[in-house]
């Protein structure tokens, strides 16, 4: 396997190491953030939303010392890593700077060879391919796909769905909501924002929200007609997105959970989506690997074409995992 580096140890960078280190799919040669290191460990030891890891974690000089694994540290508040220098080929930045061409040009002229974003490209053009896990990882090109966009966690989560209602009923036209965790985009406390509704506490509110899922989702299926919206409420982790579309052809409640069932259990959503046959709340899905969880009690069809499917996902870990063997895929 190529020699991979993560680059931002935010949520997700530091979800995504986990992961990794979990399923044995690669050891980063670096990890690069603007903070100090004795802290990104910490974090890392000791995280709110999944408890302990559950192996011994140190600093050495630059280095983290993770499970007896090395990892080299490099500080980036001035500048980005040699990337040649250390002989990185695929970076996974999750630091949410490089969403364009121009934020992600840095890293090819400090020798990357590939850059996977932890976040949606701004557009088809700012980006070689916006690529996901079950959906349409199988078309990389690596002749081509230099950029790679794996867009949002509520893209995931909603492409599973959509992949499925597509390919057997159709879709004609549909709008979903999404039920988000609150994110770091907010504030603890009433304050002015950029966006006026995240001036309210985010821990003790409702807030709507927009969603760029609907345009990510265009990427892929240029007809598709969505649109959505999103909601932040107060839980540290674990969102369900809704998605309601008039389909094509008439059908029941049953045909469509029994299609999901078969659709879990099959390539190419086996692994990446999952269904729960009993009623649950958020609690559940904390953790759980899969981009797509959908809740069968929840699915409703009226007048035979109106469907209505809600998923839940785990908006960090859910989403690092796949973004953790999605760069093990690219980086082979």
């Amino acid at each position: 396997m190529k020699k991979i580096a993560i680059h931002g140890f935010g949520r997700i960078g530091r979800s995504t190491l986990k992961s990794a280190l979990k399923q044995g799919l690669f050891v980063p040669v670096s990890i690069s953030d603007i903070k100090d290191v004795s802290t990104l460990a910490a974090l890392f030891e000791a995280d709110t939303n999944y408890a302990r890891w559950p192996e011994e974690v140190k600093v050495a000089g630059d280095k983290f010392l993770i499970g007896g694994r090395e990892i080299k540290f490099v500080d980036t508040s001035q500048s980005l890593p040699d990337w040649a220098g250390l002989g990185v080929e695929l970076v996974i930045d999750c630091t949410g700077r490089a969403t364009t061409r121009s934020g992600a040009q840095a890293h090819f002229e400090r020798g990357a060879k590939r850059v996977l974003v932890s976040a949606p490209s701004k557009s088809l053009q700012e980006c070689d391919a916006v690529l996901l896990p079950g959906i349409n990882l199988d078309q990389f090109d690596p002749e081509k796909h230099h950029l790679i966009s794996m867009a949002s966690c509520t893209t995931n989560a909603l492409a599973s769905v959509v992949k499925v209602l597509i390919e057997n009923f159709g879709i004609k036209t549909g709008f979903f909501s999404s039920i988000h965790a609150y994110t770091n985009t907010q504030s603890l406390t009433d304050q002015p924002m950029r966006d006026r509704r995240d001036s309210w506490a985010a821990a003790e509110n409702i807030i709507p929200s927009s969603s760029g899922a609907a345009k990510a989702l265009s990427f892929i299926w240029p007809n598709l007609k969505i649109t959505g919206k999103a909601y932040r409420v107060p839980v540290r982790t674990g969102s369900i997105a809704e998605l309601n579309v008039v389909v094509e052809r008439a059908t029941t409640a049953e045909e469509v959970k029994q299609t999901f069932r078969n659709a879990a259990m099959t390539a190419p959503l086996k692994g990446i989506m999952t269904v729960l046959e009993d009623e649950w709340a958020s609690a559940r899905i904390i953790g759980d690997p899969h981009s797509s969880i959908v809740d069968l009690p929840l699915i409703q069809v009226l007048d035979g074409t109106l469907v209505s499917v809600a998923a839940w996902y785990d908006n960090e870990m859910g989403y690092a995992h796949q973004l953790a063997e999605a760069a093990a895929r690219l980086a082979v």
